[in-house]
């Protein structure tokens, strides 16, 4: 099995303590977010786990819990943007996260931390050209310490829009999209860092990007050094190359705060979420109360 940990929200940012504690339990529990009833148990057994894939804005945390995870293969996907706390309102200061970014690359090798730059955004503040000023020399201080960066364009669901209600953000359009790109690959042309997309329609072969995948099956085969089987996420967009995974994360529960993200309905919604969180429970936030079906997944706990 792979775990996600996770899409829904900051695990190793803000519950690094609660995940340490499942892993030495050897299971977590995750409720289904349409159905409170629905649990899934799932193994966090070191021989039922082929990968753990993290994803994260602030990896500082993890740096304490680098023994606990030492038995099991993964990788971390830290998101690094140039946008300040008009935008991403809880984050701390982005010399500190790039700091940890670095740290972290140190322990675990520059191919296991992958740099998300996730969303590409514009407003009158991040304009094409300021993205493409900050980007050169990021790059310049994260290239020995990380093989590829991931990147996308912003898409504004529902829950985005009310939350960056006065922000003036945007989505690029195609030709913007193509400028970007075209800019980013000149800087990162003898890097030796690799730059792909997530979920985007919009081919940009011809400045040497290519399609990539969070989930990424050709990433964990290195690293784990065995075959994985390739199935396709069933529960994410058309566009998105992840093969299966567990995640085991919950809605509503990231209080980083930033005004794009999909997972938090609101700032409130949220630290009520991290409110119910008890590190000692199999769940992220809440506690199981007796009426709920469990499934097993990769064998008992």
């Amino acid at each position: 099995m792979i775990i996600s940990v996770s899409r829904r929200t900051d695990i190793p940012a803000l519950y690094m303590d609660w995940f340490a504690r499942r892993l030495q339990a050897g299971f977590v529990d995750v409720r289904n977010p349409f159905n409170r009833r629905q649990i899934s148990r799932i193994s966090l057994r070191r021989e039922a786990v082929d990968c753990i894939v993290f994803w994260s804005k602030n990896p500082a945390p993890m740096l304490d819990y680098l023994g606990a995870l030492a038995p099991y293969p993964y990788y971390v996907q830290v998101t690094y943007t140039p946008y300040g706390r008009d935008v991403e309102t809880d984050l701390p200061r982005k010399e500190e996260i790039l700091s940890s970014m670095i740290e972290l690359s140190k322990a675990i090798g520059r191919e296991r931390l992958v740099w998300r730059y996730d969303p590409i955004l514009l407003t009158e503040c991040y304009s094409l050209e300021s993205h493409l000023d900050w980007f050169e020399r990021t790059l310049e201080a994260l290239a020995p310490y990380t093989s590829r960066c991931v990147f996308s364009f912003l898409d504004l669901y529902a829950k985005a829009k009310r939350n960056a209600l006065g922000l003036g953000l945007r989505e690029p359009t195609e030709e913007e999209m193509e400028q970007i790109a075209a800019g980013l690959s000149r800087c990162a042309k003898g890097s030796g860092v690799l730059l792909q997309t997530c979920s985007e329609a919009i081919a940009l072969e011809t400045y040497d990007i290519h399609h990539g995948a969070c989930i990424d099956a050709a990433l964990i085969e290195h690293i784990t050094g065995k075959e994985i089987p390739r199935c396709k996420a069933k529960s994410q967009r058309p566009l998105c190359g992840c093969i299966e995974s567990f995640d085991i994360g919950a809605y509503d529960t990231c209080t980083n705060g930033c005004r794009y993200c999909y997972a938090s309905t609101n700032p409130k919604r949220a630290q009520e979420g991290r409110d119910q969180h008890n590190p000692d429970s199999t769940l992220l936030t809440g506690e199981l109360v007796g009426d709920e079906k469990i499934t097993l997944h990769g064998g008992q706990e």
